[in-house]
């Protein structure tokens, strides 16, 4: 008993996938071992090495499991995959958090996924005497209702489960208020409202942070998806006192005059995010310059880049846009860039070390988002990391992105293509200097990042309900 009762306080943190791409758990985990005093266990899926913070945590402690792929079967019946599978990660989870880590007080999962993580953690908190906390990021059955339709029987049952055994925990966070009516209206499931925030991590990069980016970004940047383009045509330059964005005199770092405006978007490449009103976008912004600048269709592309890289400025500035992420759209879009042709505007794709994604979002001129929610009730997490870098947004609108993007004071919104294309030429007209519209929207959105952050917000709405829970 005394042993017990002297015993550190122990979380589990279960994610049904890449934990280098769960942001929220991650900061979770930071919290539970920081602010609550915790030792932390973390089960999830390999694939992406989470943030460096965790890694060195001596208080956190990560057990991966191994994806499960059944690509064979899926190809005679999806179904049968889909039920395989599920039975496959229950028992690979019941396996992990019964003897995989020692007894926790309280175990924290992320949904969706809803099938079979929720009834499996309900299972061991039952057998081992712990709590059991949902963290609501959206609904796992209007995801699958993307694919499979709202009325397809999978669907339906899907949505059973996740009701089912989503009322069994012993307590929930959710990501809006939208959702926090919903859950309490409909599934009958008084959830915490906790907003996504930004840790300290995600700030605005100093110059010579992004001087040294970009020099370690230098080729990925430079080479062209396809053919040659507006940013690969710098590729000659091997000075590492120079990059396309910016150049070392004396020691002293500056970003060009001519430089491209930088303009970052982070996907998942899945149905809920329409990467095809960024491509098209992008092509009317190319095409809008040219016309507003009376360029001929046929001029010499060549010279155009070759006078760009000398100097020449104009009054609409190139566009770079850095899409990261990982996905399975991903090819799909890759081959469409490619097939692109566009005088002023180039993209890359990437992925990046999670030390390195703060610094790309601190050192760009905008972010855009494309999430427009399978339920309309959650908020896109990456608008939250750009906030805390400073970082104003265009954002796809839906529901409740409001709760989050201010018009017209931390970013703007907008519903079609022609719609962001025109964002852009109003946003960028002038850049560098003479852009005061983009300059009144990074100081806002620099403001509504500094405002709070994650660990404010985690401590004033996550800590009590996690004390209370395990009592």
């Amino acid at each position: 008993m005394a042993e017990e009762a002297g015993r550190r306080r122990r979380a589990a943190v279960v994610v049904l996938g890449d934990i280098g791409r769960s942001p929220r758990m991650q900061y979770h985990s930071l919290s539970l071992a920081n602010q609550a005093g915790m030792e932390v266990d973390i089960v999830a899926n390999g694939g992406s090495d989470p943030h460096l913070s965790l890694r060195e945590n001596p208080s956190i402690h990560i057990h991966e499991m191994k994806s499960v792929q059944l690509s064979g079967i899926s190809k005679i019946s999806g179904a049968l995959a889909l039920l395989l599978k599920a039975a496959i990660q229950f028992i690979m989870l019941i396996w992990f958090l019964c003897f995989k880590i020692p007894r926790p007080d309280v175990f924290i999962v992320q949904n969706p996924p809803s099938v079979p993580t929720l009834a499996a953690v309900k299972l061991v908190s039952w057998l081992r005497g712990a709590k059991f906390i949902v963290d609501w990021h959206n609904f796992g059955y209007t995801l699958l209702g993307l694919s499979h339709g709202r009325s397809h029987v999978i669907v339906k049952v899907y949505f059973w489960f996740e009701k089912h055994f989503g009322r069994m925990a012993d307590g929930a966070f959710c990501v809006t208020k939208a959702m926090q009516h919903e859950l309490a209206q409909n599934w009958g499931i008084k959830a915490t409202v906790l907003y996504d925030h930004s840790p300290e991590f995600f700030r605005p990069a100093s110059l010579t942070e992004k001087h040294e980016l970009f020099c370690r970004l230098g080729s990925s940047i430079c080479g062209a998806m396809g053919s040659a383009d507006c940013i690969s045509v710098e590729k000659e330059v091997e000075d590492k006192n120079t990059t396309v964005l910016t150049g070392k005199i004396d020691g002293g770092v500056s970003l060009k005059p001519n430089r491209p405006a930088l303009v970052v978007s982070s996907t998942s490449w899945t149905p809920d995010e329409d990467f095809s009103i960024l491509l098209e976008a992008a092509l009317m912004y190319d095409r809008r310059v040219a016309a507003t600048l009376g360029e001929e269709d046929s001029m010499d592309e060549g010279q155009l880049w070759i006078d760009i890289k000398n100097g020449k400025q104009f009054d609409y500035p190139r566009l770079l846009f850095v899409i990261t992420g990982k996905g399975p759209d991903r090819k799909k879009y890759e081959e469409q860039i490619k097939r692109l042709k566009l005088r002023r505007v180039a993209f890359r794709t990437m992925w990046l070390a999670s030390e390195d994604y703060p610094l790309l979002l601190g050192s760009a001129d905008l972010g855009v988002s494309l999430h427009t929610s399978s339920s309309g009730l959650d908020l896109p997490m990456k608008v939250v990391d750009m906030f805390g870098c400073g970082l104003p947004v265009c954002a796809a609108s839906f529901s409740c992105i409001e709760e989050l993007v201010k018009v017209n004071r931390n970013g703007l919104l907008f519903s079609t293509s022609s719609e962001l294309a025109d964002e852009l030429m109003m946003l960028f007209k002038g850049f560098p200097e003479e852009c005061d519209t983009l300059k009144s929207l990074k100081h806002g959105a620099l403001s509504t990042g500094s405002s709070s952050k994650w660990s404010a917000e985690w401590e004033t709405n996550a800590l009590p309900l996690v004390n209370q829970v395990i009592g």
